[in-house]
């Protein structure tokens, strides 16, 4: 029987902890940034074209390769995660801190994806420089496969296990998600309410010039003079009120169909309420079953899980967020749903192509 020598582990194991920490917390980020991307590509980019729903992988993607890079290279790899988190870091970071919302709670909820990269990488470059030291001394390469390569082992067996399990939640939803191709105006009934919701045009998803949808701020203010969305969403005129989105919103504005915006208030149409939202949610055809208790940042109870599916929304879209007419905890945002129950706030300035709207009038 060969003879196998004990570990010794202050020999065998602390010159190498640096590397150890290194590849576990590598892992650690590269998993979240794996999990976002791939959550974020079902959630938000699964709507027809190839590149947007491709797009959400790039960050998951980079960060794979940058570890992959200081796994096998981790005196290279390390400055580069140090550069790149560091970068990375100044840019998101820098944005709340200019917006004015950067807080502790913020700070430590992005650290494990933005700061901890500059950490990993200078664990790298501390385990590089211990390992070179060890191998001046004698120290060799363990000639068993798995020994030699037991970092790439955890690495990968991590990435799969968090590849399998999201494609086996997301797949199913967005493969068997219903549309009826149908983008007229639609009456949806079901969990005590009862409205019609806008055809596709102004009143429902009206894309602007930048690529995006409005802004709550735009489609409040749209029938202040002068008419239309231009320089309505602007810092400078401050928020604009819950009495402006009932007034001046464009809603009010749309003719009786509901597929053109007049130039004086008509007062059928109307944005929809947080609630109304919520319970005319649905899946399948079925009414979810919804019900909002008034809380923020949270997913509203449901009796089925709701989906981005016809009538209610249109799967081919973008958007993934109805803006409600309700304002948030304070004048600056207002609340918002995603087709799968979550309801938000976001600062009423913001439109982008996930946020879109759709108005509703009263059952004749």
């Amino acid at each position: 029987m060969k003879y196998i020598r004990k570990i010794n582990i202050k020999k065998d194991i602390l010159p190498f902890m640096p590397g150890i920490l290194a590849t576990l917390l590598t892992t650690l980020v590269t998993g979240l940034w794996t999990f976002w991307s791939l959550g974020e590509m079902f959630f938000e980019g699964w709507y027809g074209r190839l590149w947007p729903c491709l797009a959400y992988l790039i960050p998951g993607t980079v960060c794979l390769l940058m570890s992959l890079a200081a796994l096998k290279w981790p005196k290279f790899g390390g400055y580069l995660l140090i550069t790149i988190g560091a970068l990375f870091t100044i840019w998101w970071w820098g944005e709340d801190i200019i917006g004015g919302s950067f807080t502790l709670k913020r700070a430590l909820a992005q650290f494990p994806v933005s700061a901890m990269i500059m950490l990993v990488g200078g664990l790298f470059l501390w385990y590089a420089s211990r390992r070179k030291k060890r191998r001046l001394e004698g120290w060799q390469v363990p000639s068993n496969w798995w020994l030699r390569n037991l970092r790439f082992v955890i690495f990968g067996g991590v990435e799969l296990i968090i590849l399998i399990s999201v494609l086996a939640v997301n797949l199913p939803i967005v493969l068997t998600r219903m549309d009826d191709g149908n983008r007229e105006a639609r009456l949806i009934e079901g969990n005590d309410v009862s409205l019609v919701w806008a055809p596709l045009g102004p009143g429902w998803n009206w894309k602007q010039d930048f690529g995006g949808y409005p802004s709550w701020d735009s489609l409040a203010r749209y029938g202040q003079d002068p008419i239309g969305m231009e320089g309505k969403s602007s810092i400078e005129m401050g928020p604009a009120s819950l009495n402006d989105m009932q007034t001046t919103g464009l809603c009010r504005f749309l003719n009786e169909n509901g597929d053109e915006l007049l130039n004086e208030a008509q007062n059928i149409w109307r944005m929809p309420t947080t609630d109304e939202i919520v319970r005319s949610m649905a899946r399948h055809g079925e009414n979810a079953g919804c019900l909002w208790d008034g809380d923020f940042h949270k997913r509203v109870i449901c009796d089925i899980l709701p989906d981005k599916e016809t009538p209610l929304w249109a799967p081919d879209m973008e958007p993934v967020y109805y803006w409600t007419a309700d304002e948030g905890r304070n004048e600056r945002e207002a609340v918002y749903v995603s087709y799968n129950g979550w309801v938000k706030e976001q600062p009423k300035s913001w439109g982008n192509p996930r946020h879109g709207y759709r108005c509703v009038k009263e059952v004749d």
